[in-house]
């Protein structure tokens, strides 16, 4: 079946040589990589590996050559290589040991989510004190056989990770402690992030597509724009999709219909409780929400606040943050912008909102509908409905992320940070 570890190109004859992961010391603190003794830069030609003839040789910089955890005896002839297969496709990953890291590595590498025929390289950021757990994530996807997995490395120092990233996809960030305010996770979380932001400004793609995870995403996807200048600002994408997803199947459950047959759902706003799951403009089976469900009480009291609590609520009923569902709406939201978008359909992203058509603060991330043509770009949706319970709800959330905005002012360029955020 597409997207499996067997639908891909066959792999010619010859048994894979393993080597472990070890630690190499370049000038750079880059703590480890998986190696082996394929020379990397011959490593993946159209889809076939080839034998390096020569020991590795150190770069002028004094580092090693990056290696792939798998390194193939085998040498294509030209009439063997595989047409199908494209370019390699870098993703670097922070927060790589953590839990949703842990479900969304294997479905990049497994193909389902750039397709059965994209070679990818896995690039791997963690901290000192998560590196043995990397190691060991490594390992897993090493014994994996995954034929798309063409690399895989990992490290601490983002400048060393996100070289030439493609996708750089932001998990990593410290999680708010008991009795700790939200203005100083803002601090401790966006001086992560606007490191993060100038090693993608140095080293990676220059139209390297970001998706901020950890949060407060919409607030640190600013952050890294401010500190990414050379980055286009339309790359940068805070994850709302798993708000979608949420919002997508409370009204499935209320309308008795497969969650396939609910469209056109956008959650406005900042990735919190004031988030705007908009019922207005959804759609069930091509009908608006509104014509479907008539419990208009509904869909403004226990709908909202279902979804906008939904987070805590999990926590308290499992004891830690959603993992599972929330690299599943990470591969959602890849997804959305690799493949075109439904005809008459959208979906939702924090995206920087300078130049938007609603009324909306600019310079800011905020979450609004998006479409794309499977290009990696999106535009913004403007067939869309407003009414007054929706605007006032979605100025809130807006006055919300201004003032988490004033809060990392000094993170992002606009001087002294002045922070009142009580919650």
């Amino acid at each position: 079946p597409a997207g499996s570890r067997l639908a891909t190109a066959p792999l010619a004859a010859g048994a894979a040589r393993r080597a472990s992961v070890q630690r190499l010391r370049p000038r750079r603190p880059l703590i480890a990589t998986v190696r082996c003794s394929v020379d990397a830069a011959k490593q993946v030609q159209d889809g076939a590996a080839t034998v390096a003839a020569d020991p590795p040789v150190r770069h002028k910089t004094g580092r090693l050559p990056r290696y792939g955890v798998f390194c193939p005896t085998y040498d294509l002839t030209a009439d063997d290589k595989t047409k199908s297969w494209k370019k390699l496709v870098t993703i670097a990953v922070s927060g790589a040991a953590g839990m949703i890291a842990n479900h969304l590595l294997f479905q990049l590498a497994s193909g389902e989510v750039f397709g059965p025929d994209q070679p990818v390289a896995l690039k791997l950021l963690g901290s000192e004190r998560s590196l043995q757990a990397l190691e060991g994530v490594a390992m897993e996807l090493e014994d994996s056989l995954y034929p798309l997995l063409r690399e895989v490395s990992i490290g601490i120092d983002a400048y060393e990770v996100f070289e030439d990233a493609d996708w750089a996809l932001l998990i990593g960030a410290k999680p708010r402690g008991p009795g700790m305010e939200r203005a100083a996770l803002l601090d401790i979380n966006g001086q992560i992030f606007a490191d993060q932001g100038k090693a993608l400004n140095a080293v990676a793609s220059p139209n390297v597509k970001v998706i901020v995870v950890g949060n407060p995403c919409n607030t640190n996807a600013l952050i890294c724009i401010k500190n990414a200048p050379n980055i286009p600002a339309k790359n940068f994408h805070a994850l709302t999709r798993l708000d979608e997803n949420r919002a997508k199947c409370q009204l499935a459950l209320k309308a008795g219909v497969f969650y396939d047959k609910i469209s056109n759902m956008t959650i406005w706003g900042n990735h919190s409780t004031t988030q705007v799951p908009d019922f207005l403009n959804a759609k069930i089976d091509g009908r608006l929400v509104k014509e479907v469900i008539k419990d208009t009480k509904w869909l403004e009291e226990e709908f909202t606040l279902t979804v906008q609590n939904r987070g805590g609520v999990l926590i308290q009923k499992w004891g830690r943050s959603s993992a599972a569902s929330t690299s599943v709406s990470i591969v959602d939201a890849i997804k959305s912008l690799v493949t075109p978008t439904p005809e008459g359909d959208w979906f939702s992203s924090g995206v920087y909102t300078t130049g938007n058509p609603y009324g909306i603060a600019e310079d800011i991330v905020f979450s609004m509908p998006c479409r794309s043509k499977g290009d990696g770009d999106y535009e913004l949706a403007t067939d869309v409905l407003m009414d007054d319970f929706l605007w006032e709800r979605i100025k809130k959330s807006e006055a919300e992320l201004l003032a988490e905005k004033k809060c990392v002012g000094h993170l992002i360029g606009e001087g002294i940070a002045f922070c009142d955020i009580k919650e």
